[in-house]
């Protein structure tokens, strides 16, 4: 009975733990969409901002390969939080109140930063409760490798990544970023 509990709250977490790279690559993937097609070019905050969510799915994608682990939550968490800080930052320098507009144009009536911050503060929340009742799990031997769902979010979330690097390198090339980017450095138009 207990192995079975046990056995099944580690099945239980990988699946959440793939869920959450899901959500991730989600993230990922409107970011990169809003730029390619609406052709808003990210600030240097909003990278950080998507490194955030790259360091954050790296954790996931740790927990979902080998089991959860300690280790891979303080990597969630301190990504959330650095995320949370550049996102924090961002709206703070856009409450002003001689800036109406922002910055980028908002998506269901708030703007990427913000609702990064509010998906930072989320994921930090859910890694205090994975922390909670994965704790059990911690010295369980380690997770089979993840079926083919989580073996294609794994997938997903390597190809956004370089998507997203992609992008970076296009827009910034190798040195700094412009505050206010309007092209790409090595991809003229």
């Amino acid at each position: 009975m207990a192995g079975e509990l046990f056995s099944d709250s580690r099945r239980m977490s990988g699946w959440v733990n793939a869920i959450g790279l899901a959500a991730v690559c989600g993230v990922l993937l409107m970011a990169f969409v809003w730029q390619v097609v609406y052709d808003e070019l990210p600030c240097p905050l909003c990278l950080l901002q998507r490194v955030g969510f790259v360091m954050v799915g790296i954790g996931l994608l740790l927990n979902v390969r080998f089991g959860p682990s300690p280790l891979h939550y303080a990597l969630i968490l301190f990504s959330a939080l650095a995320g949370a800080f550049a996102a924090g930052r961002q709206v703070l320098l856009h409450i002003a109140p001689d800036d109406v507009a922002g910055y980028g144009s908002p998506f269901l009536g708030l703007h990427f930063y913000t609702w990064a911050f509010v998906l930072f503060v989320l994921t930090i929340l859910w890694t205090a409760v994975m922390l909670v009742f994965d704790r059990t799990c911690a010295d369980s031997p380690r997770a089979r490798v993840p079926g083919k769902v989580a073996r294609a979010i794994i997938w997903l979330f390597f190809i956004l990544v370089a998507a997203n690097l992609v992008s970076t390198l296009l827009e910034c090339g190798v040195g700094a970023c412009p505050d206010d980017p309007v092209s790409y450095l090595w991809w003229p138009r």
